[in-house]
């Protein structure tokens, strides 16, 4: 399992090359809204802090989790394309090639 930190991490990692890829190009699609679904355990860290960590479960765990163990949660993020300060400087825009069987 991974954590649902790393999960967004790799998106932002994702969503950042197909930003790069989209450099130049005559047709770009502005990012909106990303709705991330996905089935998560709940876990409690033992010791001091007591911390709550998200586990993303993967699909066909091997029949080991318990229905009642995991949630479903979604997660609606808003892709926001900042300069070198960190404030907003416009919309995300993503380009990308035509994958095989895309139309």
């Amino acid at each position: 399992m991974i954590e649902l930190s790393e999960m967004i991490r790799e998106l932002r990692r994702e969503l950042t090359s197909a930003m790069a890829d989209g450099e130049g190009r005559a047709l770009r699609f502005e990012a909106g809204p990303v709705e991330v679904e996905t089935a998560v355990e709940v876990g409690r860290e033992a010791g001091g802090s007591g911390r709550v960590r998200f586990w993303v479960v993967e699909a066909g765990a091997e029949g080991r989790l318990t229905r009642a163990a995991t949630q479903r949660i979604t997660v609606t993020l808003q892709p926001v394309r900042t300069d070198e300060d960190g404030r907003p400087a416009g919309p995300a825009l993503i380009a990308g090639d035509e994958a095989d069987g895309e139309r």
